[in-house]
């Protein structure tokens, strides 16, 4: 009888993989956005949700943690079960610079996270209030240098991808200027329609529809070359040459998720952004999907990481 029930669970250990593959998801799942809404990661994440729930049948939610600079939310989806439920939708920076910033983290994510796929890659912009006095960018610049320290700019929060894209500016610009660190970057951006600030340089994405209500100016975008989505605006290159900063947002899950569940989330997001619709939507947002492999996605991650480190290290920027 020993023996055979031995065989029994030898034959389920086999199959449970195949048998996990299958039936996952059986409930709802949960994708963490880690800033508040109205940002870029929150806008890929709802995009990114809308279409798994009508191929998985079940219901995917965007469920916004913000603080920290993605940290709260980062935490929260690193301590969750590693069994595909909780995900999170992390913009680069998090997982790249963070953990090289932050003198104290509440997650290790070399360690606590698992690398699915990149769902979207795009330039940022900096933008202005549409009533700001500066017309291009090479006025901007000429006026910060006129004027140093009375320009501020706002972010997501330190150490995000629109902190780390301003600071690579400014410093390529030889300007000084105050950051005004927020909860996301939506805030920010809503702040600055409102002129509470100066400039952001944020993700295209968040950017484009207040720009093309003439609520903002887009000075330049980061890319090295323009942004078909406004053909009329310059890249910061043809000021700054040589100067690029993009942005990304990935797919990621707890340590000790399922391979076989892993590979799941990766191959119908792969499908998702394949299709014509969100290949579509994203484009109007200045974004290009990805949907590489995990394993490609944790490479690009390490990579990254080790520039940001560099970095970092070079220009202090540490956060106690």
């Amino acid at each position: 009888m020993r023996i055979a029930s031995t065989s029994v669970l030898a034959a389920l250990a086999i199959l449970a993989p195949g048998v996990g593959a299958q039936t996952y998801p059986a409930r709802p799942v949960r994708i963490v956005v880690p800033f508040s809404p109205g940002g870029a990661t929150d806008i890929v994440t709802r995009i990114v949700a809308q279409r798994l729930t009508d191929l998985w049948g079940q219901t995917v939610v965007a469920d916004n943690r913000a603080g920290a600079s993605g940290n709260i939310g980062g935490d929260i989806v690193a301590k969750a079960a590693p069994d595909g439920y909780t995900l999170l939708m992390t913009s680069g920076s998090i997982v790249t610079a963070n953990q090289h910033m932050y003198r104290r983290m509440p997650f290790n994510p070399d360690v606590d996270l698992v690398a699915i796929t990149n769902v979207a890659s795009g330039p940022q912009a900096v933008v202005v209030n549409a009533n700001f006095p500066a017309k291009t960018l090479k006025d901007f610049i000429a006026l910060a240098k006129a004027k140093p320290k009375t320009i501020n700019f706002g972010s997501a929060g330190v150490g995000t991808q629109t902190h780390l894209a301003a600071e690579n500016f400014v410093t390529a610009a030889g300007i000084d200027v105050t950051h005004v660190p927020y909860k996301g970057e939506g805030p920010a951006v809503a702040d600055l329609v409102g002129g509470q600030i100066h400039f952001v340089t944020a993700n295209l994405s968040a950017a484009i529809g207040f720009v093309q209500q003439g609520k903002l100016r887009a000075l330049a975008v980061t890319s090295k070359e323009r942004a078909k989505q406004l053909p009329n605006v310059p890249a910061v290159a043809e000021t700054l040459p040589g100067f690029e900063n993009l942005g990304w947002f990935g797919l990621m899950a707890p340590r000790g998720t399922p391979r076989n569940v892993i590979d799941k989330i990766y191959r119908d997001t792969a499908k998702v952004l394949q299709s014509a619709e969100v290949r579509g939507r994203f484009e109007q947002l200045g974004m290009q999907p990805v949907g590489n492999s995990p394993d490609a996605f944790a490479r690009a991650i390490k990579e990254e990481s080790a520039r940001w480190a560099k970095i970092i290290k070079a220009r202090n920027l540490y956060v106690d």
